[in-house]
C-alpha cells in the first residue's frame, strides 16, 4: 500500500498527503493491497494511459525512469585514492624525511615510485570502471506503452524507451519483458513472473489482477510448493521492477520510476557502512609494522653513535637511509604490477572484470564462498525425471499425457514460448507422438485452480474428446473421481517425491462427448488420475568440476539459497556436495540465533534454505567475524546486502545493475569455472607478493641489523648513504621480476593471506641469520684482509659489504622464492634472471669506473674464495631456516 501512495505523491509532485493520497492511506487500513480504482485515482490516470502531454509533464518534473546516478569516478580521482594506500602513505613519509635531511636522491627515487605505483593503480581500476559501464548497455531498455495524442484519442501502443515511462503510464507485458517499473496488474491472462533478482525464488511466480485477498502462494506456476511470505513481493496484483515475464500476459499501471522503485532502493549504499576487504586489513598490520621499525631506527642509529662514537647530526642522513634500506620501496609498485598484471590476464583469457585491484588479492585470500543455487548450481530450467503411475511404478504414460497438455496449452494458447516447466515435459518426448491429436480447445492456468486444461481429439476416435489435465497435486486430485483414502494415499506419494526435492506435477484425463470449443475450467470434474511427473533442477554441467576445484584450493563453498531445503539438498548431493541433517539451516533457525551462536553455526553449515535478503547479509557478516575471508556470488537486487557485506563481491556480467555496481569482480558469465580462475589468478598475484614482502623484509631487517652493530664497532660509517640508496635501487629492481614470476603450484592449494603476525616472525628469523652472515663478512674483511688494527680500509670495507649484500640477496632470491622451477626446466625462471644479474652487478660495479664515484674500489683476489665460505654456510642456514620458517609459503 505504502508504495501506491508514494507513487501519487511522486506523480502529483507533492511533499506531502494530499486528499486522494489520504483517502489512499484510509483504504490502506482496511485492506493490504489497494483496487484497480483506487490506484487509477491515486495516480491521475486510466485504463487508456496518459496523454502526451500529460506524460512530457510528469517526466520534466519527475525525471528519468533510471535507476541513482551511476558515477563515473575520474582517473585523476582514483590516482588520489592511491595516494591514500597504507603503502603508499609509509613511502611517502620517508620521501618527505629524506627530503628534510637533504637526501635529495633518496627523496626523488621514493616520489617518482609513488608516482608509478599510483598511476598503475589508477589505470588498471579505470579502464575495469569502463568496462563494466559497458556492460549496462547489454540491458534491454524499451517497453510497451499506451499513450494518447489527446483527451479524445483512442490509446495506441508503442515501444518507447525505458527511461521515458512515467507514473500513471499503461504498458503492456508479454513472455520474455522485463518489468521496467513497479506496476499495478491491470489486466492479467496466464502471467507468471520470474523475481529472483528480487527474492532468490527460483520458480516462477502466479500474478492476477482481480481485487481479492489470495492465500499464501506457491512457489509458482502448476508445480509449486507452499513458500512463506515474502512482504510486498508476495501481493500477487504487484509486479516490479528487475523481474521478467515467463508466461502470459498482462497490462499494468506504473505505480513507481527510478530512484522510488523497490529496485533502486535496495541500491541505496548509505544503509551499510564501507566494508574493510582482507586485504585492506593485511596492509594496514603490515604498514604499522614498518612504521615501528621506520620511527625506531634512525633514533637507535643517532643515540648510538653519539654515545659510543661522539658522531653528532652528520650521521642524520645516514639514520634516514638505513630507515629507507628497512623499508621495502618498491612495495607499491610491484603489488600494483602483480595485480594489474593477473587482472589483466584475466580479462584477456576468462572475461572476468576485477574493478578493484586489491579485490584480486582478496580472492586469492577466499576459504569461504557464499552463493545462490539457482543460476549457478543448476540452470534456470528444470528437467523431467520420473513419471510415476497411482501404484508408484513408472509409467510412460504419464509423461506422454503430461506433454500433450503441455504442447497444445502453448498451440491453442498462441504463447510464443512455453514456461520452464512445459519445456522440460516436451524436452522429454519426441514431437510427433503428440501432433497425432488435434488440439480443440485450452484453459489455460490460472492461480486460483492451479492447473491447466486442453482438450484434444484423437483421430479415428470420432465423437470423443480428451481432456488432458495437469497441475498442482491437491488442486488435480480434488478434481478426480476417488474416495478419501485413495486421495490421501496419492498425496502421500506426492508428498515423499517432493521430501527428496522434487517438483511434483499431477496429470489427469477425462472422456467426454464431442461437442464444440466452449469448454470452461467446470469441465475439469470426475476425472481420472494418471499420476504424477516429478522435475529437478537442471545441473549446471561445470558446476561439479569446479566445486571439486574450489575444495581442492582449500574454499569451503556454502549454498545461501531462498528455496525449499529439500530441493536444494538435493542439488547439492547431486553434484556431489555432503549435505547432512546437521548442516542445513532455515531462515527461521537463522532468525532464532543470536550473533554469537551464528559465528558458531555457520562453520559447520553448508546450506542456509529459505533466506530473505538480510539473511544472507547475516550470514555472511557471521563468517567474516569468524575469522574467514568470503566472497559472494549474487546476481540480484536480493543480494545486495550480502554482496556488500562480503570481502569480495562477485556478479556475473548479466546481474542486476545494481547487483553488478555493488560487485568488486564481474565474471562473463554465471559459471564457477569462472571463479575458480579468478580464485588462481589472485593467489599467483597473493604469492608473488606474499614471496616479495619475506624476501625484502628479512633481507632488509638483516642489513638494517648489521649496520647498527658496524656503526657501533668501526669507526666510520659502515656504507655511505649513496651506496645504501645503490644497494637498495639494484636489489628493488631485481625483485620486480616477482611480478612475472610463476608461483609453486602448492600456492595454489590454499588461500594466501598477508599474515601480519606470521610474517614478522618469518623476517625475524632470516633477518637474523642475513645479519650473522654480514658479520662474518665484517670479520673476513676486518681480519683477514687487513690484520688486527686495520680495519678501518673504508673503501675496500664498503666494497666487500656491497658485494657480499648483492649476493646474499641473490641467493634469497632463489632460495626462497615460491615460484622455483622443477629441476627439469631448462630455463630460467624471471627471479632466477634477475638474480642473475644482481649477482654480476655486485662483481662488477665496485671494480668498474662507476665504483669511485660510488665511494667503492676493487677488491683482493683473496676476498673472493673466503666469500664463497661466507655463501655456501649462508645457502646452508638458508635451508634448515626455510624447513623451520618457510612451511607456510602462501600465508605469510
Amino acid at each position: 500500500m505504502a508504495e501506491a501512495t508514494a507513487a501519487w505523491r511522486q506523480a502529483n509532485g507533492t511533499p506531502g498527503p494530499s486528499a486522494a493520497a489520504a483517502h489512499l492511506d484510509e483504504v490502506s487500513k482496511e485492506r493490504t493491497t489497494p483496487t484497480v480504482l483506487e490506484v487509477l485515482r491515486g495516480l491521475d490516470s486510466g485504463p487508456r494511459g496518459l496523454t502526451e502531454s500529460q506524460a512530457e509533464e510528469r517526466a520534466a518534473r519527475l525525471g528519468e525512469n533510471r535507476g541513482p546516478a551511476q558515477r563515473e569516478v575520474s582517473w585523476a580521482r582514483l590516482f588520489v585514492r592511491g595516494l591514500r594506500d597504507p603503502f603508499t602513505a609509509v613511502l611517502g613519509c620517508l620521501g618527505l624525511v629524506s627530503a628534510a635531511v637533504f637526501a635529495w636522491g633518496t627523496a626523488s627515487v621514493i616520489l617518482l615510485l609513488v608516482l608509478v605505483s599510483c598511476a598503475l593503480r589508477a589505470s588498471g581500476e579505470y579502464r575495469a570502471d569502463r568496462s563494466t559501464a559497458a556492460l549496462r548497455e547489454l540491458v534491454a531498455t524499451t517497453a510497451t506503452v499506451l499513450r494518447r495524442a489527446d483527451e479524445e484519442a483512442a490509446p495506441a501502443a508503442r515501444e518507447i524507451p525505458v527511461a521515458e515511462l512515467v507514473p500513471g503510464d499503461v504498458i503492456r507485458l508479454g513472455p520474455g519483458d522485463i518489468v521496467p517499473a513497479d506496476v499495478r496488474l491491470l489486466r492479467a491472462t496466464g502471467l507468471t513472473v520470474h523475481q529472483a533478482a528480487l527474492t532468490g525464488e527460483s520458480e516462477p511466480v502466479a500474478k492476477t489482477a482481480d481485487d481479492l485477498a489470495h492465500p499464501a502462494r506457491g512457489e509458482g506456476g502448476p508445480s509449486a510448493r507452499a513458500m512463506p511470505g515474502t512482504g510486498e513481493f508476495e501481493r500477487p496484483q504487484l509486479c516490479f521492477q528487475g523481474s521478467s515475464v515467463v508466461s502470459g500476459g498482462a497490462t499494468a499501471v506504473v505505480t513507481a520510476t527510478g530512484a522510488h522503485t523497490r529496485f533502486a532502493q535496495a541500491h541505496d549504499r548509505r544503509a551499510l557502512p564501507p566494508r574493510e576487504s582482507a586485504f585492506d586489513r593485511s596492509v594496514h598490520g603490515i604498514s604499522w609494522i614498518l612504521i615501528r621499525f621506520m620511527l625506531l631506527t634512525p633514533p637507535l642509529v643517532l643515540m648510538a653513535n653519539a654515545a659510543l662514537r661522539g658522531r653528532g647530526l652528520e650521521t642524520l642522513p645516514f639514520a634516514v637511509a638505513v630507515a629507507v634500506g628497512l623499508t621495502p620501496e618498491m612495495l607499491p609498485v610491484l603489488v600494483t604490477l602483480c595485480l594489474a598484471r593477473g587482472a589483466a590476464l584475466l580479462a584477456r583469457a576468462h572475461g572476468v572484470i576485477v574493478r578493484r585491484l586489491p579485490a584480486l588479492h582478496d580472492v586469492g585470500a577466499i576459504d569461504v564462498l557464499c552463493l545462490d543455487k539457482t543460476g549457478t548450481l543448476t540452470k534456470d530450467s528444470p528437467v523431467a525425471e520420473r513419471a510415476l503411475g497411482p501404484d508408484g511404478r513408472d509409467d510412460p504414460e504419464v509423461l506422454h499425457w503430461a506433454a500433450v497438455n503441455a504442447w497444445w496449452s502453448l498451440q491453442l494458447g498462441d504463447l510464443p514460448q512455453p514456461d520452464a516447466l512445459d519445456e522440460s515435459i516436451l524436452d522429454a518426448v519426441d514431437e510427433d507422438e503428440l501432433t497425432a491429436y488435434d488440439g480443440v480447445a485450452a484453459v489455460p492456468f490460472a492461480p486460483d485452480r492451479r492447473l491447466a486444461t486442453v482438450v484434444v481429439r484423437t483421430p479415428g476416435r470420432l465423437g470423443t474428446h480428451t481432456l488432458a489435465v495437469k497441475g498442482d497435486v491437491p488442486s488435480v486430485l480434488e478434481r478426480c473421481a476417488l474416495t478419501d483414502d485413495e486421495r490421501q494415499r496419492l498425496l502421500a506419494l506426492a508428498a515423499r517425491q517432493a521430501d527428496t526435492g522434487a517438483r511434483v506435477l499431477a496429470v489427469a484425463t477425462a472422456e467426454r462427448s464431442a461437442r464444440g470449443r466452449d469448454y470452461t475450467p467446470s469441465d475439469a470434474r470426475g476425472l481420472t488420475f494418471r499420476g504424477v511427473i516429478t522435475l529437478r533442477d537442471a545441473l549446471d554441467p561445470t558446476a561439479a568440476d569446479a566445486l571439486k576445484v574450489l575444495t581442492d584450493r582449500g574454499v569451503a563453498v556454502k549454498v545461501l539459497t531462498g528455496d525449499h531445503p529439500g530441493t536444494a539438498v538435493r542439488v547439492c548431493r547431486d553434484l556431489g556436495v555432503p549435505v547432512a541433517e546437521d548442516t542445513v539451516l532455515t531462515a527461521e533457525d537463522v532468525d532464532g540465533l543470536t550473533d554469537t551462536e551464528l559465528a558458531e553455526a555457520v562453520g559447520r553449515t553448508t546450506l542456509f534454505a529459505r533466506c530473505a535478503p538480510e539473511h544472507k547479509a547475516r550470514v555472511t557478516e557471521a563468517l567474516r567475524r569468524a575469522g574467514h575471508t568470503v566472497g559472494f556470488l549474487g546476481d540480484g537486487v536480493n543480494d545486495l546486502p550480502a554482496l556488500r557485506a562480503a570481502d569480495v563481491g562477485i556478479a556475473p556480467r548479466d546481474a542486476a545493475d545494481v547487483a553488478r555496481d555493488a560487485a568488486d569482480v564481474v565474471l562473463a558469465e554465471k559459471d564457477l569455472t569462472a571463479v575458480a580462475h579468478a580464485v588462481d589468478a589472485g593467489r599467483h598475484a597473493g604469492g608473488n607478493i606474499a614471496t616479495y614482502l619475506r624476501i625484502t623484509l628479512s633481507s632488509n631487517l638483516g642489513n638494517v641489523l648489521a649496520m647498527l652493530f658496524a656503526g657501533l664497532l668501526l669507526p666510520f660509517l659502515p656504507m655511505l648513504p649513496a651506496q645504501v640508496l645503490t644497494q637498495n635501487l639494484c636489489f628493488d629492481a631485481a625483485q620486480l621480476a616477482f611480478a612475472h614470476d610463476r608461483p609453486h603450484p602448492r600456492v595454489l592449494d590454499r588461500p594466501t593471506v598477508l599474515d601480519p603476525r606470521g610474517l614478522l616472525r618469518f623476517i625475524t628469523g632470516f633477518g637474523v641469520l642475513n645479519a650473522v652472515a654480514d658479520l662474518a663478512t665484517f670479520g673476513i674483511l676486518a681480519l683477514a684482509l687487513h690484520g688486527p688494527g686495520t680495519g678501518d680500509d673504508e673503501a675496500v670495507f664498503h666494497s666487500g659489504w656491497f658485494t657480499e649484500n648483492l649476493l646474499t640477496q641473490a641467493a634469497v632470491m632463489v632460495m626462497l622464492s615460491v615460484g622455483r622451477r622443477a629441476a627439469r626446466s631448462r630455463r630460467p625462471s624471471p627471479v632466477a634472471w634477475a638474480a642473475i644479474t644482481l649477482s654480476a652487478v655486485g662483481l662488477v660495479l665496485p671494480a668498474s669506473p662507476l665504483g669511485p664515484m660510488l665511494g667503492l674500489t676493487a677488491l683482493p683476489a683473496v676476498y673472493y674464495p673466503l666469500l664463497g665460505g661466507v655463501l655456501l654456510l649462508y645457502a646452508t642456514g638458508l635451508v634448515a631456516a626455510r624447513t623451520r620458517f618457510g612451511r607456510g609459503v602462501s600465508r605469510v
